[in-house]
């Protein structure tokens, strides 16, 4: 897996881009002249988007500035000057706020016109409060137990996602400047230097998964991954597929030969049926009520990650039948295909493998790091004009490092 966008720092000048835009959004509309109800529903929408942000930024950090951010005053000596907040009682407050938001949405009115993600259903923003809160719930389980199955239950009888048609993100991204960034990324750009990884690779070959017929392309007849952590020859492995040409001027297709995981108008999901089947498949492991036992549920996330990429219904059977749930190591059995189904959303994928540590990475012999990476280090901005209290927050948490765990990763 690899996500350009985490293995910078983006995340630290992109997110409070986000925020704080969402913060003047949310002034905006006690001047937009709506009905309580229209108000309502719009502000419920600004405040989900605020919390998967918060909540991205936390997995990602773990302490931040939070209850003190986006209330600095232009100009003022000290508007960067922000205290550091608990990771704990940050996420905990974020879903006190899915709830409140919840509470605020009415099924019988729209949202937005301009909703680019639900074009202003109400009945869907539900679902992914629901299905958002669910998320946070479930990535509470190890540090916070009866907290984590509370929320979750209550979640799931509030209704997640049902299928696909309820994911939230983009179901098509357009052309040009705002196209697919990872198609920006790997094709847009004329980079020949991305390939699969051999640690996926290998697994999905060892458990002949469907699945890389349609992601990637065969070299020499087989999928072959690239060293994990090395410098690669681009020529000599498996690609992903696209409408990049190979040498014979031909797009890169897999062995169905039509299907191109990465394209301009690819989809771009942040929470999806897929992800939210594998948590309720965990939860179930866990003990909670979340209406199946773990064994169907596993099968089900599976299911409805082939389904997402147009794998037949006898391929998928025959895949779940000798790829069976392991009640006895749970973990292993979801962690591995939670993993693999997230491999388009790179930091889903992160947080199933450092909550249920599994699949277990090696660290390569030339890392710089000391070993694989479970949290991203503060920001070099952080230091020069917060470094007081960003200092304070890299020894709470234990030393500004990519080694020291989230708050919620404690095995």
């Amino acid at each position: 897996h690899y996500n350009r966008m985490m293995a910078s720092s983006s995340a630290a000048s992109y997110s409070p881009g986000v925020l704080s835009a969402l913060r003047d959004a949310k002034q905006s509309l006690q001047n937009e002249g709506l009905d309580a109800v229209k108000k309502g529903n719009n502000e419920a929408i600004i405040e989900l988007i605020s919390v998967y942000t918060w909540a991205n930024l936390v997995d990602t950090y773990g302490d931040v500035p939070y209850f003190g951010a986006l209330k600095a005053v232009a100009g003022a000596n000290n508007a960067s000057e922000i205290p550091y907040d608990d990771a704990k009682t940050i996420y905990l407050d974020l879903i006190k706020r899915i709830d409140a938001a919840n509470s605020m949405i009415n099924i019988n009115q729209s949202g937005y016109t301009d909703d680019i993600f639900y074009k202003g259903n109400m009945s869907k923003w539900k679902k992914m409060a629901n299905s958002l809160k669910f998320r946070l719930a479930v990535t509470l389980a190890d540090v916070e137990p009866a907290l984590s199955k509370s929320y979750a239950e209550a979640a799931y009888n509030a209704g997640l996602f049902d299928n696909k048609d309820d994911n939230w993100g983009l179901s098509a991204f357009p052309s040009g400047l705002f196209a697919n960034p990872v198609y920006q990324e790997a094709i847009q750009s004329g980079r020949n230097d991305f390939v699969p990884s051999d640690v996926l690779v290998d697994y999905m070959n060892s458990t002949t998964d469907p699945r890389r017929d349609r992601w990637f392309t065969k070299i020499g007849g087989v999928y072959k991954g690239g060293i994990y952590g090395s410098n690669n020859s681009f020529a000599g492995y498996s690609h992903m597929t696209s409408p990049k040409t190979d040498v014979n001027g031909n797009p890169e297709v897999g062995s169905d030969g039509s299907y191109m995981l990465i394209t301009e108008n690819a989809q771009g999901f942040l929470l999806d049926y897929t992800e939210i089947s594998f948590l309720r498949a965990e939860a179930a492991a866990r003990g909670y009520n979340v209406g199946g036992t773990a064994a169907t549920l596993y099968a089900n996330a599976i299911t409805a990650s082939m389904s997402e990429y147009g794998i037949s219904s006898a391929n998928t059977t025959a895949f779940i039948a000798a790829n069976p749930f392991n009640a006895s190591n749970w973990k292993q059995s979801i962690g591995f295909q939670a993993w693999v189904a997230m491999f388009n959303k790179g930091f889903q994928a992160w947080n199933f493998a450092r909550r249920l540590d599994y699949p277990v990475f090696v660290n390569p012999a030339d890392s710089a790091v000391d070993d694989v990476p479970v949290r991203m280090k503060y920001s070099d901005q952080e230091y020069l004009l917060n470094k007081n209290n960003v200092t304070a927050a890299a020894q709470k948490i234990g030393g500004d490092k990519v080694t020291t765990k989230i708050f919620w990763d404690v095995f």
